[in-house]
């Protein structure tokens, strides 16, 4: 910003201190990052307008009662004319209501500026007008020193002659190196009555000010966007704030603006959103806002001068003090996406690894470069896992630039990922790195999905101190307390919300998103609970987010804990199941009721049930990144852990008790089991896989990198393998486990172990069998399947008592063949192919179900 010398404006008390320049005007150069010198130059100030032929396009940006302004381009048609660029005009009403006409005309290498009045009377012969003027950048009352000749005022006057239309006009003329800057004056009658003039100024009791070397722009989109002839037009919306300055770094290597623009509210400023073009002279390599006595800064940690992000900035660097962050003037560099498309994977048929991007990699055991562990790229290395396991989508933790203290789950910024998830830490390379991942993932048939938090922000950081009273919560309420709950229904902010999801999709292909703390999506302006959120219809309805996953994820970073609500779903939302995770825990654990195992087994009905909505819309899951992992759900339990519904199977902790550790490694099995042939999607939590623990403790903080060793373990082993065949089994039997609808209720019946009706509501009733029938209508449908469906017959037993099942008879010529009892030993508690049941006497098979075991029976042709 350019030293002021003394803070003045132009008003009647330093008006007499100016002086009258009528042949000679200056013009402005640079001699230094902070010193604005103005030179003579000569220019002949005449009512003679710039010769050539213009042609006049019209376009209005606030000409109203408000503002009174109208912008004119004026385009140069005439060889004559070859150095005139582009005319600007900017048209102003004083309080006479005269009008008072700027243009301003860049040229090859200069600006001519061009003040035309009409419409008003001068008093007598002796009259004559002048115009006081002076330039500024960064603070209106405060003007850049005009260094020519002996003076040192601020202000020069320079008086108006008249043209041939009979309008007075006046010209001035820079140097185009200066530019931007503001051109900012007032009026002045001068006669000898009246020997310190009469000053007019406009119909707002302002100066007139008029940006040259940049222009007023354009309010959207928001954000940063590059135009033609190296533009760059830089959008902001902050209602509350009196003023913007616009804050231009050259270069990387200081904290301090080389350029700070004070944005003029009538001509920078439409609505609530302040915006200009300006031309990139200089090289400007960063940028960033500080907002001006905003009504809400109090309320906030932000001081009066600190920096802000812009909140749409696609590419973010880091201070160099390392305590805020700037937008990056650069361009995102193309990126070759070749054949790339949207695999839109039926609903139905996913099969969902949660993982977080740097545990997944990050441990040495990964084997990877040091500058690939833990990154976008590490995990691209490890796909071949995700294909042992049959994965054909990844959920991925938080990605979005966030706090580094408190973690993940508080982001400060919606458009970038974390620079740390890059190979050289770089959010360029981060940017890069991601998009070969999505790439290469697609290529082999995994979709890539995100978890996002649109409902809070990190403390500091984010969105604070730029228009807290329309980005932020600010009720009463106790839940609205925080200063960092996103007030997500405003138009400003779901408007915010929408445009980051299109980035996301259109520029890094992402396949959909898991909203957490989905509930607060609910909450009205004022904290009011709504049964129609416009943010949430309007995901559902946008064109650009159409072919993308929606799922509601109620669970809270906050308090860690699951809101049950019935979420507005427009046919379009699912929903992350916390109820399947509880009820399925308590019956294995041997609590529960079997109303609610069943119900969860056929897919959720009392939650995703109407609508046009089925068990597809049910997102199923046992662990998560919050709570205990499932290796530790069956070693851990106590008061402290009531709520994960845990049970360490005879003994705390670590163990060497054969009995223990069986008992575990089958509970492990069972609640494995139930989640993958439950009618809904599977969720596995990465590490489940292999027996992963954070040594009993519930919380995200405790979560360890994923030990890739651990693989290759007896446990690791047999489960990774146990995982691969339940998913095989899924779509193998698609016409039940991968469905968008449910079963027919005449396809389903239920048994005690002694084949009688169950005791739904019976707390002590431990055991569930469920025989399912092939619909005839999926035979047709595969017939020419060398393998043709046949029944399914599944038990639960959670008791510490063996049951003898009778299974159902079979049609002629089919058999009962085991595919699953989680009892057995490894490898044999679970076949590909099957076993054969023997029948104990003609049409009667019993098998005898061990304690805390589930099993699996196909009815199939005996030599299938």
């Amino acid at each position: 910003m350019a030293a002021c010398l003394l803070s003045l404006g132009i008003g009647s008390w330093c008006l007499n201190s100016g002086i009258i320049r009528t042949g000679t005007l200056p013009t402005a150069s640079f001699t230094g990052r902070n010193k604005f010198k103005f030179e003579p130059k000569a220019l002949v100030v005449s009512g003679i307008r710039f010769s050539g032929n213009l042609e006049t396009k019209a376009s209005k940006i606030g000409a109203t009662k408000a503002s009174s302004i109208e912008l004119t381009e004026r385009v140069s048609t005439s060889a004559q004319v070859d150095q005139l660029k582009k005319a600007t005009s900017y048209l102003f009403r004083t309080k006479s209501g005269a009008l008072v006409n700027v243009k301003v005309e860049k040229k090859k290498e200069s600006y001519g500026i061009t003040v035309y009045v009409s419409s008003l009377q001068l008093s007598d012969n002796d009259s004559r007008l002048v115009m006081v003027w002076g330039v500024y950048r960064s603070d209106s009352s405060c003007f850049l020193p005009l260094e020519f000749q002996d003076s040192e005022t601020q202000t020069t006057e320079t008086p108006f002659l008249k043209n041939s239309s009979t309008d007075l006009m006046v010209g001035l003329e820079f140097d185009g190196k200066e530019s931007p800057f503001y051109l900012s004056f007032v009026l002045k009658f001068m006669s000898e009555g009246r020997p310190n003039g009469l000053e007019i100024r406009s119909h707002r009791d302002s100066n007139f000010c008029v940006p040259v070397g940049f222009s007023a722009g354009h309010p959207l989109p928001l954000g940063l966007s590059f135009e033609t002839e190296g533009l760059l037009n830089f959008s902001f919306f902050s209602r509350h704030s009196k003023g913007v300055i616009l804050c231009l770094y050259d270069d990387s290597t200081t904290d301090k603006p080389a350029l700070e623009l004070d944005l003029d509210p009538y001509v920078n400023r439409t609505g609530d959103v302040w915006h200009a073009s300006v031309e990139n002279t200089w090289n400007f390599v960063r940028y960033g806002y500080r907002c001006k006595e905003n009504a809400h800064l109090e309320e906030t940690n932000v001081k009066a001068e600190q920096i802000l992000l812009d909140p749409y900035a696609k590419i973010i660097t880091e201070s160099v003090s390392d305590s805020y962050y700037l937008g990056s003037l650069l361009q995102e560099p193309a990126f070759d996406w070749g054949d790339d498309a949207c695999l839109n994977i039926p609903l139905e048929k996913l099969v969902v690894y949660r993982l977080n991007v740097k545990n997944f990699t990050q441990h040495k055991s990964s084997k990877l470069p040091t500058n690939l562990a833990g990154t976008f790229s590490g995990l691209a290395q490890k796909m071949h896992h995700l294909k042992c396991l049959e994965i054909n989508a990844v959920l991925l933790e938080p990605i979005f630039s966030f706090n580094k203290q408190k973690g993940t789950y508080f982001p400060f910024h919606f458009f970038s990922p974390m620079d740390i998830y890059g190979p050289s830490n770089t959010l360029e390379s981060a940017n890069n790195a991601m998009k070969e991942m999505v790439k290469k993932f697609h290529s082999h048939g995994i979709e890539v999905l995100l978890e996002v938090v649109f409902t809070h922000t990190a403390d500091s950081g984010a969105l604070h101190g730029i228009d807290d009273g329309c980005y932020y919560y600010k009720g009463s309420a106790k839940d609205l307390d925080s200063k960092s709950l996103l007030n997500c229904n405003h138009p400003v902010v779901q408007q915010l919300i929408l445009e980051s999801l299109r980035y996301w999709v259109t520029e890094f292909h992402v396949d959909g998103f898991s909203f957490l703390n989905a509930s607060s999506l609910l909450r009205g302006v004022n904290g009011e609970q709504l049964s129609r959120p416009p943010l949430v219809e309007a995901i559902a309805f946008d064109p650009l987010l159409a072919k993308t996953k929606l799922v509601a994820d109620c669970w809270d970073p906050h308090d860690m804990t699951a809101k049950e609500i019935r979420f507005p779903h427009w046919k379009r939302w699912a929903e992350i199941n916390s109820i399947f995770c509880y009820d399925v825990r308590n019956f294995v654990r041997g609590g529960g009721l079997l109303s609610d195992l069943a119900t969860r087994l056929c897919g959720s009905g009392d939650i995703v049930t109407g609508g046009g909505r089925g068990p597809a819309f049910s997102f199923n899951f046992i662990a998560r990144n919050s709570g205990l992992s499932v290796v530790d759900l069956v070693s851990f339990s106590g008061h402290k852990l009531a709520s994960e519904l845990s049970w360490n199977c005879g003994e705390e902790g670590p163990t060497n008790k054969s009995a223990v550790l069986e008992r575990r490694l089958k509970q492990i099995r069972n609640l494995l089991f139930i989640e993958y042939i439950s009618l809904g999607i599977p969720v596995l939590n990465m590490g489940d896989e292999c027996g992963l623990s954070a040594g009993g403790s519930p919380l995200y903080e405790s979560r360890k990198p994923f030990d890739w060793n651990m693989l290759t373990s007896p446990f690791g082993r047999q489960i990774t393998q146990f995982i691969s065949f339940m998913t095989s089994l899924r779509s193998r039997r698609s016409d039940v486990f991968q469905r968008r609808s449910f079963l027919k209720p005449e396809n389903i019946e239920w048994y005690a172990s002694d084949q009688s009706t169950p005791r739904w509501e019976d707390p002590a009733s431990k055991f569930l069998a469920m025989a399912i029938k092939a619909e005839a209508e999926e035979e047709e449908e595969n017939q020419s399947l060398a393998d043709p469906k046949g029944n399914l017959f599944i038990g639960f037993n959670a008791s510490d008592q063996s049951e003898n099942v009778i299974l159902p008879s079979l049609p002629e010529g089919k058999e009962w063949q085991r595919l699953v009892d989680t009892s057995l030993p490894f490898p044999g508690f679970f076949s590909d192919k099957g076993v054969a049941v023997a029948e104990q006497m003609p049409g009667l098979v019993v098998y005898e179900m061990k304690p805390y075991s589930c099993t699996l029976f196909e009815g199939s042709s005996p030599n299938a």
